[in-house]
């Protein structure tokens, strides 16, 4: 790495011993730009703070005369992440090598520049995640005996400029942000020419260009080529300059240069260095004079091209770039089962994506099943029933239970079969492979409700499960028979489980939040649903999808997931609140005077209805609370009652009395009733109606042994 003017600035006050806070006032006088960085000189020419401090100071004018010499020198060692570089006989007889202490292979000391013009070839060879999600879906399509090679892969198909056109592109990849996926509609791709290009322009600079071209794909807008003799040139990208190749193709067709010519000229115009540009411009100019072209309209071309070689992207890179993007939404069109588990397997740690992907594969219509000690991978696989496939939910992908625990448990399960209940799990567990932690949580999410339903008596018997686990392994290791003799297995007698309060529904979506990262089976606004559709709640998926420039209203409802506040520069207090519907996460801005009014129903897992306003911000959504207020509240008013849900009569009188103690209302009250034996339900209609208030409907939740409560 080269000393830049900062780091010059800093390092050579260290070593004149310069007062701390001096040095670094002085280099806060330098302008940042990582993008294209200032030199000292140029930072002394436009700062006349700087100039001051420097004539003003002789400790400074040292500092700066000092720091001015330095500047560009090599600081340190680097090496380039991906670069590797070859030559046509051993390196050590072309280049200086040295050791990197933290790596095994040697590295040149010339740098990039120099490498290559001692004659070597550099080639930057990049890891991509994306790779191995093609390879996992590979694989999960193998077990279906469906064979894929992506070589072969046609790059006219349908499906897959159908779906781009959608910017339906989730996990699709370089094309699933949501500035992109706006472009992908608008531009409606219909070749993979069209991708190449969507790739090379969605850039700083040559984003100005993308609206011109969508006018001229779909003819709202004539192509303009420059000179007759380029439309050859501009015609794929109807006029617009996008790929350094065309900058290099306009060379060679206006002015006759060679190639290792027009490199060159692409090269002095992307380095802006004044003095090669004239030199250039003259070499354009001559050679376009000898093939018929004016001066003035050779040095209109030339300004233009100068002006995009500055961003223009090599096409090569961008092909390269588009194919990964083309087989992505191949995979996604015609196999998106297969693709939305392999790309999930890439993220398992990733909650916030793993969710994204979560509500795209609902939007698809894709179930997602939960994870299932029985059923599940360590990572992400499909299930199928004829041909309706479903995501199942990776174990390892629980929150803090461990790759190498579950993939302990599947391979027991892979050898000696499905688990038959709690005890045979416990009895078959290696106590070493799982703490308490990892089993709660393991329960929290679901991952037991095939052995046992009840996860409110499975997250109570974690611990007598794993000293049963640690009984078993102790017995087996000390090599008892039974009394039969001959085998080594012992027959551990079935301890009882405890007794405990089944998990209300909210309770239990809670517990699975907390364990998973998201609601997975529910959410706890699915209870509300008709009230939230009588009061005009909008999702937030589609109140985000409509939002623009301009401010929009709406009411959304959400659960509080979590809360942030923070300090304006005048010491008011604002507050970040990031809340969940059925359809997506979202995040609200709350300024002093809301926050003030309504903090105290700011808890996490509260669910609140909000009027809020709403634009996009630089592409990104800006959501800002003008009210707000506890759903239960709402449902109060609107609601026509509620049913709740029993599984025996142990707290019906206590629910009577609660619904005693509220009063008379205009609430219809239903008792539902889980047949657990006959495997259904019955409902029975309370004659008189009652007043459903907050109050009223948070005692009934309370209620041991009421599952849950419910809108009518």
């Amino acid at each position: 790495g080269k000393l830049q003017a900062k780091a010059a600035i800093r390092d050579v006050g260290r070593v004149l011993q310069m007062p701390y806070g001096q040095v670094d006032r002085i280099s806060k006088m330098i302008p940042a730009n990582p993008a294209n960085p200032v030199t000292l000189q140029e930072a002394l020419d436009t700062e006349p703070r700087l100039r001051e401090e420097r004539a003003n100071d002789p400790d400074v004018a040292r500092l700066i005369e000092t720091a001015l010499k330095l500047e560009g020198l090599y600081r340190h060692a680097s090496t380039h992440a991906a670069g590797v570089v070859i030559g046509d006989r051993a390196l050590d007889e072309l280049v200086p090598l040295y050791r990197d202490p933290r790596s095994d292979m040697p590295v040149t000391q010339f740098s990039m520049k120099y490498a290559e013009a001692a004659g070597l070839v550099k080639f930057d060879f990049l890891g991509l995640k994306t790779l191995t999600v093609l390879d996992r879906a590979k694989d999960l399509l193998a077990k279906r005996g469906i064979k894929i090679d992506y070589a072969k892969v046609p790059l006219d198909d349908p499906a897959v400029f159908d779906l781009l056109s959608t910017g339906n592109t989730i996990g699709v990849f370089q094309l699933e942000s949501s500035g992109m996926r706006d472009m992908l509609r608008k531009m409606r791709p219909d070749a993979f020419e069209d991708i190449i290009a969507i790739v090379a322009l969605y850039r700083p600079g040559p984003m100005e260009n993308i609206p011109t071209y969508i006018r001229r794909k779909h003819g709202e807008e004539a192509p303009d080529y420059l000179h007759p003799k380029l439309t050859s040139v501009l015609k794929e990208t109807y006029g617009v300059i996008i790929y350094q190749e065309q900058v290099m193709e306009i060379a060679r067709t206006l002015a006759g240069y060679s190639l290792g010519d027009a490199d060159l000229l692409r090269r002095a115009m992307g380095k802006k260095i004044q003095a090669e540009m004239d030199q250039q411009r003259a070499i354009f100019a001559k050679g376009a004079k000898e093939n018929g072209i004016t001066q003035k309209d050779a040095s209109h071309i030339f300004d233009l091209v100068a002006k995009f070689a500055n961003y223009g992207f090599n096409k090569s890179h961008a092909a390269a770039y588009a194919l990964v993007s083309y087989h992505t939404a191949y995979l996604k069109a015609n196999y998106p089962v297969e693709f939305m588990a392999a790309s999930m397997s890439l993220d398992l740690n990733n909650t916030d994506k793993l969710n994204i992907f979560r509500q795209d594969l609902e939007r698809m219509k894709i179930p997602v099943h939960p994870p299932c000690l029985n059923h599940s991978e360590v990572e992400f696989s499909v299930e199928f029933e004829g041909d309706k496939g479903a995501v199942r939910y990776a174990l390892a992908a629980v929150k803090n239970v461990g790759r190498e625990a579950m993939a302990g448990m599947v391979a027991e399960r892979t050898e000696n079969g499905p688990y038959k209940d709690l005890f045979d799990f416990a009895h078959r567990l290696n106590p070493r492979h799982m703490n308490k932690r990892q089993a709660e949580n393991l329960a929290r999410a679901g991952g037991f409700d095939t052995l046992h339903g009840d996860r409110a008596q499975v997250f109570a018997a974690i611990e007598m499960l794993l000293k049963q686990a640690q009984q078993s392994e102790e017995e087996r290791g000390s090599g008892q028979v039974n009394l039969f003799g001959g085998a080594a297995e012992v027959a551990v007698a079935k301890p009882t489980l405890p007794t405990v309060a089944r998990w209300s529904a909210t309770e239990k979506l809670k517990q699975e939040f907390d364990a998973v990262g998201f609601y997975l089976s529910g959410h706890p606004l699915d209870a509300w649903a008709k009230t939230l559709d009588k009061a005009g709640v909008r999702s937030s998926v589609s109140y985000l999808a409509g939002l623009g420039a301009a401010e929009s209203a709406a009411t959304l409802a959400g659960t509080l997931m979590a809360k942030r506040e923070l300090r304006t520069r005048k010491g008011k207090p604002l507050a970040f609140v990031q809340l969940s519907d059925s359809s997506g996460a979202f995040e609200v801005t709350m300024f002093s005077e809301t926050l003030d009014r309504y903090r105290d129903i700011l808890v996490v897992g509260q669910s609140l209805v909000l009027k809020v306003t709403g634009n996009l911000d630089n592409e990104q959504p800006r959501l800002t609370v003008q009210s707000l207020q506890r759903l239960e509240a709402l449902a109060a008013n609107i609601t026509d009652g509620v049913r709740i849900f029993v599984d025996d009569d142990k707290p019906l009188k206590e629910v009577a009395s609660i619904l005693k103690a509220g009063g008379r209302g205009r609430g219809r009250v239903a008792l539902v009733l889980n047949m657990e034996r006959d495997a259904r339900e019955v409902e029975i209609d309370l004659s008189s109606s009652c007043n459903i208030s907050p109050e009223v409907r948070d005692a009934l939740k309370s209620v041991s042994g009421v599952v849950d409560v419910h809108d009518i």
